[in-house]
């Protein structure tokens, strides 16, 4: 104050929320995201349609794609955002859990204010609570045997379920494990280690995904570039190109008079020689399939045929990096300076009812997944899902730790949590029992989704982890509870503990925060789309159209 007068040290454009308005202001914001993703959850769960602004349609039900896509504009949303990413870099699946704990551990947190607890004493219940979690889900984990295909199925088929794969999942788990074996390596330790990076994944559109294949080497999804080149090469030196194969141009601008048609011709003779020189370059090699990320001059095309030499043009870059594995060969970016050592050595043959290259290789460590489905968008969502199923058998494999779905997990954890709440002293221990009743929304979700009643479902389970059952979880399909693992709903050990603990750091990150000021408008996008304004008391400042037509 001065001389009465307030100091003001904000500029005018400048916003704030305090106190208990910026709690609320926050828990409705990662609540509204954790709603968005909630009816997608479990094999009943539904799908999204996701419209951007090119008009561009996603039809997906996977929670980190459906939050990714989402045209969400507010800074509290993209935190419980980052969970979502979070628990896909890590765990491969179990994004749509991990948001929604987080947004369930977030209201019952809100209840807790209410009741005058401090953030401080819920934030370190939730923390004590996550680390119990972690310790009992350790506890309740099986061992298993990595060289077992059969569980590694089940937790294939679990992670696709519900996901576009539903009518070919035994199929395609059966590809999904062979292709985690096909790149699994033992580390100096003698552990498992899966090196993702060496399995490629190719999608068609026209045929069923019971058609779906996998194929040891790459896919070069490109024609020849000449009709009277061979079609197929056994036991081919191969050689990956990353230079164009034609007439170079000076580095400048350059003009030339002609004033004689023998000098034009002599232009023309030079730029033929030219050609044949690098074709010749190549045939000296002894390559006899090239594959070019470049361009190929129509001249040296001709050339290339008459030597009999396979040549294609144009190939993607991550093709060449892939084909590098399966073939053994360098990418050569100076074809003067190539060398034989330099080559690859494979077979290349012609699928020409799908107009592919299959590429195999004699020790190839790359293979490459095909999947096919009847349109784009039935593909793409396809796709998605046996990217989470590769990273749940990798993860499987790695960890060799595996648990009963279908809410078993949760509810076992949470009855647990509850007796550990006990053995903690003061106000700390209401937080633990709300983190148990977070738990409990999985099961509850699951039983909504599949249009079953959540209280007695709920009750149900209780009853059967108070009697022993470890192990019992709700059967979506037949509404009864039963043991999941024996029913082959199995899930990864290492996804669970991600999910719980990145939704307990998501939930503490934002109780702890009690002020938020805004040097504008509480907006994230500061482009010239300025409706929504800056939220306040309980507002949610910009959570932006695209999150409004989620509710």
């Amino acid at each position: 104050m001065q001389q009465g007068q307030p100091m003001i040290v904000m500029s005018e454009d400048s916003q704030r929320v305090k106190d208990k308005d910026a709690q609320d202001y926050n828990i409705s914001a990662a609540r509204a995201v954790a709603e968005a993703v909630r009816s997608t959850l479990g094999p009943k769960g539904m799908d999204k349609m996701l419209v951007d602004s090119m008009g561009s349609v996603t039809i997906t039900n996977d929670g980190v794609t459906i939050l990714k896509e989402m045209d969400i504009d507010n800074p509290t949303a993209e935190m419980i955002i980052e969970v979502a990413e979070t628990q896909e870099d890590e765990a491969g699946d179990g994004t749509t859990t991990a948001v929604a704990i987080a947004g369930e551990l977030l209201k019952n947190a809100e209840d807790l204010l209410e009741q005058d607890i401090h953030p401080t004493a819920i934030i370190k219940g939730f923390h004590l609570a996550s680390e119990q979690a972690r310790e009992e889900i350790d506890d309740i984990a099986t061992d298993i045997d990595t060289d077992d295909e059969e569980l590694l199925r089940k937790t294939a088929e679990t992670s696709m379920t519900g996901k576009g794969t539903e009518v070919n999942k035994e199929y395609l788990a059966e590809l999904i494990v062979e292709a985690v074996r096909q790149v699994t390596v033992e580390d100096e330790n003698g552990d498992n280690v899966v090196d993702l990076e060496f399995l490629n994944i190719e999608t068609q559109t026209g045929r069923s995904a019971g058609e779906s294949d996998l194929l040891e080497g790459g896919i070069v999804d490109k024609d020849p570039v000449h009709d009277n080149m061979p079609r197929s090469a056994e036991d081919a030196d191969i050689l990956l190109l990353d230079e164009a194969i034609e007439v170079e141009e000076t580095d400048v601008d350059t003009e030339v008079s002609v004033t004689d048609p023998d000098q034009l011709q002599k232009f023309l003779d030079r730029e033929e020689k030219q050609l044949q020189e690098k074709v010749d370059t190549i045939a000296d090699l002894g390559a006899d399939v090239v594959f070019c990320q470049k361009g190929i001059d129509d001249l040296a095309q001709h050339y290339l045929a008459k030597e009999g030499i396979l040549a294609v043009r144009r190939a993607k870059k991550s093709d060449l990096e892939f084909l590098q594995e399966v073939v053994g060969a360098a990418i050569v970016s100076d074809l003067e300076s190539a060398t034989e050592e330099d080559l690859g050595f494979g077979d290349v043959t012609r699928d020409e009812e799908d107009e592919l290259f299959y590429v195999e290789g004699e020790d190839a460590h790359g293979v490459t997944l095909l999947l096919r489905g009847s349109t784009d968008h039935v593909v793409d969502e396809l796709e998605r899902g046996v990217n989470d199923a590769l990273d749940v058998v990798a993860q499987t494999v790695s960890d060799g730790r595996v648990l009963a779905g279908g809410g078993a997990i949760e509810v076992e954890l949470a009855g647990r949590l509850r007796d550990y709440a006990d053995s903690v002293s003061g106000r700390e221990q209401l937080a633990v029992e709300a983190f148990a009743d977070s738990l409990e929304l999985v099961p509850r979700v699951l039983a909504e989704n599949a249009g079953l009643d959540s209280i007695d479902t709920l009750v149900d389970l209780r009853a059967a982890h108070d009697d022993g059952d470890v192990e019992a979880g709700l059967n979506v399909f037949t509404g009864d509870v039963e043991d999941t693992f024996e029913a082959g709903v199995v899930e990864p050990a290492h996804a669970k503990e991600q999910a719980v603990t990145s939704a307990a750091e998501a939930a503490n990150l934002v109780l702890k925060i009690d002020d938020i000021i805004s040097a504008g408008d509480l907006s994230t996008d500061k482009g010239d789309d300025e409706e929504g304004g800056p939220g306040g008391a309980g507002g949610m400042g910009g959570m932006g159209g695209g999150m409004g037509g989620m509710m």
